[in-house]
């Protein structure tokens, strides 16, 4: 198939479609669909994790670059989604908005126990700048219980084979989230 470039603006009454072809079977798979009027807004879900109950629940792809809304009343479980390739690029934001109760966590865990690592760079929210930690070993990511309002938890699938992967965790949070 041939290249085109334009010098102009392009137009369309229709909207426009980023496809793929699969090289064996020739089928094509639409990967994006621009409409004529494009919705660039952020998903924020106040929801999935803000029910002042314990939640269970696994993300998907289709949720990547969604700000999750955290009600910390009761324990939280968030699983990422299952090893797949796919995953690469997937993106999660998290705002706490009803601190963590005693005796409480919110956990974010990685699939595949002991074959997938967050690389966390974890700071605590109101401290100093001598506070930032790093750590690289652990598949569970913590906010410990009483973690404050507008504490925030950012990850992003950096690799991922079918078989282990890693992401980049990034939080702002008192007391300060931990990687096991």
């Amino acid at each position: 198939m041939a290249n085109t470039t334009f010098s102009g603006p392009v137009r369309s009454e229709n909207g426009f479609q980023s496809v793929t072809k699969d090289a064996t079977t020739g089928a094509v798979t639409v990967e994006a669909t621009y409409d004529v009027r494009p919705n660039f807004r952020v998903t924020v879900d106040s929801t999935t994790l803000n029910t002042g109950a314990a939640v269970t629940t696994t993300l998907t792809t289709a949720q990547s670059g969604t700000i999750f809304e955290i009600d910390g009343t009761d324990d939280i479980v968030v699983n990422m989604p299952a090893l797949s390739t796919a995953n690469v690029g997937t993106t999660y934001e998290f705002i706490v908005t009803t601190a963590v109760g005693a005796a409480k966590t919110v956990t974010f865990v990685l699939p595949g126990s002991g074959v997938s690592n967050f690389y966390g760079a974890l700071t605590l929210l109101g401290g100093v700048a001598a506070n930032p930690a790093s750590d690289v070993a652990g598949d569970t990511l913590t906010l410990p219980n009483s973690t404050v309002v507008n504490s925030r938890v950012k990850l992003t699938c950096i690799s991922d084979d079918g078989t282990n992967s890693t992401w980049k965790a990034e939080t702002l949070s008192s007391p300060i989230a931990t990687i096991a």
